[in-house]
């Protein structure tokens, strides 16, 4: 009598295949390569350019208060546009519970000499002790000064 002997398990791959994984993840570094730059957390603004700018490392911080002055006087807090009569209020309901009371201000480089003061003017009214004007190192040989 013969037994017939059946080899199933030979023809079974044990190897992994990293083809399906490898498509998926060039996928996600090409959609990350496309949305990083949008999320940038700032509005654009050309700040005024300066030879001797002093650093404010505070500013670039997650929970600092910027407020944005754009060229034609429109006023961001943060990134939210909002009403020059209401700055006040809301800077005073942002640090209500903060003890270091600094706000920052960017500023574009063409906007209104009174359009910048009386949004800093506001924010002192709010109670803010420190005000920091932020600025950009002018590059040498730029063409035109600024």
């Amino acid at each position: 009598m013969s037994i017939a002997v059946r080899n199933e398990g030979a023809k079974v791959n044990s190897n992994i295949n990293v083809t399906p994984m490898v498509d998926v993840m060039l996928v996600l570094l090409i959609i990350f390569m496309v949305i990083t730059p949008m999320l940038q957390n700032k509005v654009n603004i050309d700040l005024a350019k300066t030879d001797n700018p002093v650093a404010m490392p505070d500013a670039d911080k997650d929970d600092a208060i910027v407020v944005a002055v754009t060229r034609d006087g429109t006023l961001y807090l943060g990134q939210n546009r909002i009403n020059p009569a209401e700055v006040g209020a809301k800077i005073r309901d942002m640090l209500a519970d903060k003890p270091g009371k600094q706000i920052f201000v960017r500023a574009d480089a063409r906007a209104r000499y009174l359009d910048v003061e009386n949004a800093i003017d506001d924010v002192r009214t709010a109670g803010v002790e420190s005000v920091g004007l932020l600025t950009e190192k002018r590059q040498p040989g730029a063409i035109g000064g600024e």
